[in-house]
Parts: structure tokens; sequence; C-alpha cells
């Protein structure tokens, strides 16, 4: 089986690999194969997965491509994580974003928007194509906004598109080891938009421990979640959001934060992974060693300002493991060999969310199997978030729209109406002052 990874030359590919190397099952991928348009990142990942291949017998090869139709021709699973614009890009994002006071973020507030902007006519290009070359094939969307971006491509490619995420398995798996509970027996309720999402429930031998957990203080308190949000807020919710919420629920404080920090989030990852691959340029250095420690830097300061901001301190070493590979490798085994499972991924609403249409991509938890992700029915949001994911919804139509149609007034209203921005005017400001610094927004007029 073959699968293409998009973005091959990216810093957490080795992830990816490394999941694949577990999987010794019957239909299990036995090729592999890396596009990105950068070849010297291709060079150095392929390293990284050659010295993690070195002692696993019959492992998936490996080939790499600077050509997408190359890439994408035959594949069976196409795993998308391209960053448009690069980790500079991330930065400029970030740092337009702050010196008008407003949040800069890669998925949330006025920076999402503006990689969503650039991104989005990629992702679509990719769609057409993957559409036309492998018209059987299942695209695993991990490039951000999420879901944005699997939106966009699911004009495209129907249902044959999935985004994953992370956050929500790594949230229930937090609440379910504080109650105690083997986090694959326990049922998740959970549901919004990717980084826009509450667990209202935790099933656990079809009982609810959810409440448990909300009425102990002390037990809200001892997991990352509970630290950043507060227990006080947790309880008045009545749910454990995700973790990117922090940004709406205190988003003073973040953009503060954020201001104060010495570099920004995307500055100082930027500058780490420039350092590994001119390392990698060193045919003598030890490419595993370098890509694990580089990893775990990368892993131990994430949203570090939220958590100073918060007060929270430093992550707990089990989160440090990430998922997101977990989670691909789950998702491509249910449908190659009908292995069915569930999964919370970003797929079409499907009726699912009565306040949004049946094409508006949603994060809720999907059964799985060789048919592809079926979401589950659950209970509606209560007001305060369905506003929020309307709102946030209304604004990714907006950027569609945008990408579309090439129109600069609905790019503008995109960022107006966003909860995080707070002024038309800067909307306005935002829109000429990344036109200036990404050449991928020139197609807006």
């Amino acid at each position: 089986m073959k699968l293409t990874i998009l973005g091959g030359g990216g810093f957490r590919v080795p992830l990816v690999y490394g999941a694949l190397l577990t999987d010794r099952g019957e239909g299990r991928v036995t090729h592999v194969v890396l596009h990105d348009l950068d070849d010297g990142r291709l060079r150095a990942v392929a390293r990284v997965l050659a010295e993690q291949a070195a002692a696993v017998p019959d492992a998936p090869r490996v080939t790499a491509t600077t050509d997408l139709d190359e890439a994408l021709r035959g594949a069976d699973f196409v795993f998308s994580a391209i960053r448009v614009g690069g980790l500079e890009g991330r930065a400029d994002d970030e740092r337009v974003a702050l010196a008008e006071g407003v949040l800069g973020q890669e998925t949330v507030g006025a920076g999402g928007i503006a990689y969503g902007l650039r991104t989005v006519p990629v992702a679509v290009d990719i769609a057409r194509r993957a559409a036309r070359l492998a018209p059987d094939a299942w695209v695993i969307n991990f490039t951000n906004p999420a879901g944005l971006v699997t939106e966009a491509m699911s004009r495209h490619l129907g249902d044959r598109v999935i985004g994953i995420c992370d956050s929500p398995v790594g949230l229930g798996r937090r609440i379910a080891r504080v109650l105690g509970a083997d986090p694959k027996q326990a049922w998740i309720d959970y549901v919004g938009l990717n980084h826009l999402g509450w667990v209202r429930g935790l099933r656990i031998a079809g009982r609810d421990e959810l409440p448990r957990l909300l009425a102990d203080p002390g037990l809200l308190g001892s997991f990352e979640e509970g630290k950043l949000f507060g227990a006080d807020w947790l309880q008045s919710l009545g749910a454990i959001p995700n973790e990117y919420l922090h940004y709406y629920y205190f988003n003073r404080e973040a953009v503060r934060a954020y201001r104060q920090a010495e570099k920004t989030r995307g500055a100082f990852l930027a500058g780490q992974q420039a350092r590994f691959y001119e390392e990698m340029r060193d045919p003598g250095a030890a490419a595993l060693a370098a890509w694990d420690r580089t990893r775990a830097e990368r892993e131990a300061t994430y949203m570090a300002e939220n958590r100073e901001s918060a007060g929270a301190g430093e992550r707990d070493a089990d989160d440090l493991s990430g998922g997101y590979e977990k989670v691909a490798l789950a998702l491509m085994r249910a449908i190659a060999r009908d292995e069915r499972t569930t999964l919370i991924l970003n797929v079409r609403n499907q009726g699912v969310l009565s306040v949004l249409d049946a094409d508006a991509v949603i994060e809720v938890p999907c059964l799985v199997d060789s048919g592809g992700a079926h979401p589950v029915a659950v209970a509606p949001l209560p007001e305060h978030a369905t506003g929020l994911v309307c709102a946030v919804k209304g604004v990714e139509r907006e950027v569609l729209a945008a990408a579309e149609s090439g129109s600069r007034a609905r790019a503008v209203k995109a960022f107006a109406l966003h909860p995080l921005v707070d002024s038309v005017n800067v909307a306005r400001r935002l829109v000429e002052a990344y036109a200036d610094v990404h050449p991928g927004l020139a197609y807006l007029k």
C-alpha cells in the first residue's frame, strides 16, 4: 500500500514513519513517498527515516520527489501536512497581528485567517490533482487550519478527505487518566470545530464520569486544562474545553503574554528547525539523535506563553509524546482493513450539528470503517458554545469565499467578523500588512 506524505520534508514526518514501523499487519503501508518543494529538507528527513528503519525488518520503502503529480499518482492514502510560507510565514503572521494588538496564533484569530488565506488555494489545487491522479485515495489532512482546509478540500474530494488533530485525543486521554480509566475504554462526548471544541462527557462502562471530575477541584487542578483554565471556570462551563479555547476565554492575557515574549512561537520554531536542517547538511551527523533532541525541546515549549499567563507551570511528561501520528495510523488501518474504531475527526457535518449546514466541517466522534468516517449524533451545544462555533464557521466561510473569488473585501470581512478582531479598521490594516509580507496573498484584489 502506498502512502504519499505532502510536506514530506517537514520536521514531524518521522513521527508518522515511526508509527508505520509498529504496524506489522496485513495490508500495511509498504511504500512511503515524501513530497516537498525543498529538496534539502527532503534529504534531511529521509536520513532520519533511514536511521529509524535500520533495526526494523521489512520497513516501508521510502522514496522522495519534488514532483507533486508523481507523488500523488497511484497513492492509496495521501497525508497532507504542508506549510505554505514555511515557519517564516508563521512568524510573520504572529508579528503582524501582535503589532495591531490582536492574536497571531497560526490557527486562531488573525494569524489563522492569514494562514488560511494563503493555504486554501494550494490545498484546493492538491485536492483537484488528487481527484484526477488518485481517485480512489483517501486524503488525511493535518494541514492547518485543519478544519478550514479540510472543508476547502472536501468541495472537490467529498468525504474522501478527513481532517485529523491530536488535541481532542490528548484531552480525552488526560481526562481518562485523571479519572483512573483506560482511555481506550472511554467514550468521549466531544464536539465543535477544530481547535474550538468541548468535552461534555466521558463515559466508562456506560456511566458518565465527567460530573465526578467537575465536582472535585483537586482533580481538576491536576492536569493540563485544569491548570490552564482554572477549576472555577471549568465548573462554570460544565465541560472541559480544548486547550485552544484559552485564546478566547483569556484573550487579553494571552495577547499580553505573546507580546512580552522574547520570541513568538513561529520565530522560535523557525530558528530551532533551521538549526536542525543546517546540522543535517553534515553527512556525518547523527540524524535521529538530532531530531529527537530538537523534538523534545519543541514539545516542552508548546503553548508556553498560555501556561505562563495562567500560572500552569511546565507540561507533564506524559503530554510530550504528540499523538496525531497515532490517529493517522488508526484511521488508515480502519479504512484499509475495515478494523472498525471510533476517532475524533474533522468531517462534513451531515446534520450532526443542526445549527450548521450539512457541508460544514466539524470536529466530532466518528465511527470509522472501510467506508470512511461517519459522524456520530451528539447533543446540541449550549448557547454560549453555539454562538462561538457559528461565528467562527462564518469566518471560515468568508475565507473560503475570498480564496475562491480573490476578493480583498471578503478577506477584510473575514478578519472583521472574527470574535478576536475587534475593529473593521484593524481588519483592513491586517489585510494590507499581510499582503505586504506574503507573496501568496497577491491574488487578493
